[in-house]
């Protein structure tokens, strides 16, 4: 009688004990797959970064105000994050001052590779345009979604206006401007009737964008 109660207890601590385990086990468990690299909660981070940049370093013109990321591999000291001066240069550890405006992210990389080479033995090089502040336009006043855009090859006005989600109830779609920066400062104001436009009335005033246009929405 004796051992069939010594047997009934043991029974009993063990199953107490594995259903007070359970919940660990699967804290664990829990802990463990968040801290997989694996996990898809960690896969998604690289992806949306890379979706954020779109340029392309074979073809994009680094323009005034870019912001590049300058990669040395191995040399810390000269790799930096830069902004493109209004001259059109960067300045970098050693080499000093150098032209960027005007050039793509793998030209410029070359540039910077050759000039390296007095300093340091096989540099690699890596630029990579980490903000394109320059291909940019911006669309203010009623419109559903003002804000500053990326400019795409061959963008006018109104693929502007449906980039910014189209007007709102009260815009007044004939006093469109587009006001867009020149040399020395000035703005110039470039007239845009949308009624007429779609119309097929004065298409001149449906002007491709250039980098700085704002498009006023009155």
């Amino acid at each position: 009688m004796k051992t069939r109660l010594a047997k009934a207890k043991w029974v009993l601590i063990a199953a107490m004990t594995g259903a007070l385990a359970l919940p660990g086990i699967a804290q664990e468990k829990q802990t463990a797959s968040a801290a997989d690299p694996g996990s898809p909660a960690k896969a998604a981070q690289p992806a949306s970064r890379r979706e954020a940049i779109s340029v392309d370093n074979k073809t994009y013109i680094i323009g005034e105000s870019d912001v590049l990321d300058i990669d040395v591999w191995k040399e810390k000291e000269v790799s930096k994050e830069v902004p493109v001066r209004p001259d059109g240069k960067i300045s970098l550890p050693l080499i000093g001052q150098i032209q960027a405006s005007g050039l793509t992210p793998l030209q410029l990389q070359d540039n910077i590779t050759e000039k390296l080479k007095e300093y340091i033995s096989n540099p690699e090089v890596t630029v990579i345009v980490s903000d394109a502040r320059s291909q940019q336009f911006n669309v203010v006043g009623q419109v559903a979604r003002p804000a500053t855009y990326p400019l795409r090859e061959s963008m006018t006005v109104l693929d502007a206006i449906a980039a910014a989600g189209g007007f709102k109830d009260f815009a007044k779609q004939t006093k469109i401007y587009v006001l867009r920066p020149m040399p020395g400062g000035i703005r110039v104001r470039i007239p845009f009737n949308y009624k007429d436009v779609i119309k097929g009335k004065n298409l001149q005033e449906n002007v491709q964008l250039k980098p700085g246009d704002t498009i006023v929405v009155p």
